[in-house]
């Protein structure tokens, strides 16, 4: 993988990390022997990538054939894969709109090279600066505010620090959607395994974002007052396939939630 000028191949990258996981091959040395040490503590966490994209697949699938969303917006998108969010989309319905939003330059080079399109574009930006994202060019030009928007936040969260704010920063793309908007978001959890959480912690901390963990509580307050489409927020396994013989304790180390903003005239649950 060729080096893009200004990037560090020395320091670890979560999202080049994560493509490591999936098997890909955007990712440098550093990235590989970073996430080797996650997999010596955690071996299961190729297994949980894998079936981590099958719940964006499924959670698009929602939002465009059942809900009738016709824009998307994921949030900290993380590198391009072999199916990505347009192309979940344009199989149901080739005229959604979908905005990719990623501070990490690596994301965004790749990204605004392999996505780019009529109905699709690739935003650099802080995603911790919501009105900011909103306001970009390329984000007002496919996205209609007073429509309809899907909100993907999916493994994101538990890559922001509590000194960024992130229930705020949710808190923000909620203010700006319109009613109907549906908001999906995964995060890990740490309701189990502790001592194995606060080792990957470690070593996420050498590289470019934390792991930050957090309970039930906690994930469920990223929605507001948006009501949960059934089953609500539920331990991640529910809602993909999980291994035969998988630890009790794994299956409680991630919530996932799908909601929905109801109309002025309806009241929130």
């Amino acid at each position: 993988m060729t080096v893009p000028p200004g990037i560090d191949p020395s320091v670890p990258n979560a999202a080049r990390m994560y493509d490591y996981y999936l098997g890909g091959k955007d990712n440098y040395a550093v990235d590989r022997a970073a996430a080797e040490q996650v997999l010596a503590v955690a071996p299961e966490m190729r297994e949980a990538a894998r079936l981590g994209r099958s719940l964006i697949t499924r959670v698009v699938r929602h939002m465009v054939a059942e809900r009738g969303i016709k824009q998307l917006i994921d949030i900290g998108s993380g590198l391009p894969t072999g199916e990505n969010v347009h192309d979940i989309a344009h199989a149901i319905d080739p005229s959604v709109r979908v905005v990719y939003v990623d501070k990490d330059p690596v994301v965004c080079i790749h990204g605004q090279a392999l996505l780019a399109g009529e109905n699709v574009a690739m935003v650099q930006g802080d995603v911790r600066e919501p009105y900011a994202i909103l306001a970009d060019p390329s984000v007002r030009r496919l996205l209609d505010p007073d429509a309809p928007v899907g909100i993907l936040m999916m493994f994101l969260l538990h890559l922001l620090a509590d000194d960024d704010q992130p229930h705020r920063m949710v808190a923000g793309y909620r203010r700006a959607a319109a009613p109907g908007s549906v908001l999906a978001i995964s995060h890990a959890a740490n309701d189990a395994r502790p001592d194995h959480l606060g080792r990957i912690s470690a070593i996420y901390q050498r590289a470019n974002s934390p792991f930050v963990p957090r309970g039930r509580a906690d994930i469920a307050a990223f929605f507001g007052d948006w009501p949960l489409e059934a089953p609500g927020l539920v331990n991640l396994w529910p809602y993909t396939e999980a291994p035969d013989g998988i630890d009790a304790d794994l299956i409680r180390l991630g919530y996932g939630g799908v909601a929905v903003k109801p109309s002025l005239d309806e009241p929130a649950s």
